[in-house]
């Protein structure tokens, strides 16, 4: 009887599971299909040719000719190059992410390793920075760049993400669930020099960290329109053309390529993608290493 009564136990347990988990795979789902349909719909939206009423489920007709409209001559004079938005994108974002990601390490890796009197004081320091809005300073910035005559260049937007408060934070998280001193130790008694320690022995450690922080930095870098708006005058960035573009299809919504601008968001879309899809596999890891200490 008793024994009965167990083999009855574990298939009503067994079954409990499975109902679990197949709920948890139908909010799962879900979720999924929730969050991947507003790409579906831009997607939809490239297809089609001037502003529509409605939502459209159906692809459209109008794919070739928002590519010769894109990468036209009028988009061209209304936009400037195309190709070179995103070229101007991608150098802007590759740099700086490698600058901030490299330098805040390396921070991060001094106030964790070195004792100094005013260790506390940088640590915190660096945080309160952190709180700081970009908007805070940015006349200062302006002012400062018109005199050094670097308006419409790209040091303005470069040289100043290498002091990325975030990343140091997450960095010095990071050390202090991963990176034992002793490893530090055992390579100056091997007459290991200090960079040499820091680039041979501590980026291999830090390979999650910086590949979740690069994510971040260039995504934050890509999508940057206030800075670039700012500074840039006759070169342009992506999310600058998308402004135009979107301030075009408001001001003439019957005569504006709304099509053409999905086009363009679509194609903007999959540089992201892809460095998302080439850095996935240390996101978790990288994540949960940094949050935790210990």
């Amino acid at each position: 009887m008793a024994r009965l009564e167990g083999v009855a136990g574990e298939k009503d347990d067994r079954t409990s599971l499975l109902i679990r988990r197949i709920i948890a795979y139908v909010v799962l789902i879900l979720l999924v299909l929730v969050s991947l349909f507003p790409f579906y719909l831009l997607v939809i939206n490239a297809t089609r040719g001037k502003v529509q009423t409605g939502v459209q489920f159906t692809f459209g007709g109008n794919l070739s000719s928002n590519f010769k409209v894109l990468f036209g001559d009028s988009a061209k004079e209304r936009y400037g190059s195309i190709l070179g938005s995103f070229g101007n994108s991608f150098l802007i974002g590759a740099i700086s992410t490698v600058l901030s990601v490299y330098f805040s390490a390396l921070t991060a890796y001094a106030v964790y390793v070195y004792d100094f009197k005013l260790k506390k004081f940088a640590h915190t320091f660096i945080l309160l920075v952190m709180m700081v809005p970009t908007q805070a300073s940015a006349i200062g910035l302006y002012r400062l760049m018109m005199k050094m005559n670097l308006i419409d260049t790209f040091i303005p937007l470069i040289i100043p993400s290498v002091a990325a408060p975030a990343v140091y934070f997450f960095m010095y998280q990071y050390f202090q669930s991963s990176l034992p001193l002793e490893i530090v130790e055992a390579a100056r008694i091997d007459g290991c020099g200090e960079f040499r320690t820091f680039n041979s022995i501590v980026l291999p450690i830090l390979k999650p960290a910086i590949a979740v922080q690069a994510i971040f930095q260039f995504v934050a870098s890509w999508n940057n329109l206030f800075m670039p708006m700012m500074i840039l005058n006759t070169k342009k960035t992506i999310p600058m053309v998308l402004q135009y573009m979107k301030a075009e299809i408001n001001g003439n919504p019957q005569v504006a390529h709304a099509g053409m601008m999905s086009l363009y968001m679509v194609l903007a879309i999959l540089p992201v993608v892809v460095v998302y899809l080439c850095l996935s596999k240390y996101i978790i890891r990288g994540i949960s290493l940094g949050a935790v200490k210990g």
